[in-house]
């Protein structure tokens, strides 16, 4: 199995930055896909953004493009994503997911692993 554990999440103030964290251990792959999602109170966890390094491609969320930027250190088995020009409604749990096959699916059921999940607070 593989283990993920997110981390840099914490209050920040509306148009700064933030960059968060997932590491992976356990079990890993030579070839895989990273994704990002969140889920804000009272609302169902969405698809933020992904990356898949055996093609070096990423996805992103229409609401975050040009915002955020997901990128990975395949070396330390971790995937970032920086957050910029943060929002009020950019307020929410992230949680980071793996998928072993290296594919990428906006639908929650098709990534295998999950964090636990950060929090993200952006004071207006």
């Amino acid at each position: 199995q593989v283990q993920l554990v997110e981390s840099g999440g914490r209050l920040v103030q509306a148009g700064g930055s933030l960059r968060l964290s997932c590491a992976a251990s356990g079990r890993t792959f030579s070839s895989y896909a990273m994704g990002w999602f969140r889920q804000a109170p009272g609302k169902e966890r969405e698809f933020v953004a992904a990356i898949t390094w055996s093609g070096g491609s990423t996805y992103y969320a229409d609401s975050v493009k040009g915002r955020f930027a997901i990128s990975g250190d395949k070396a330390k088995n971790t995937v970032y994503l920086q957050m910029n020009s943060l929002k009020p409604e950019d307020t929410a749990v992230y949680y980071c997911a793996a998928e072993s096959g290296g594919l990428i699916s906006g639908r929650l059921k098709n990534w295998e692993y999950w964090g636990q999940g950060t929090q993200v607070t952006v004071s207006s």
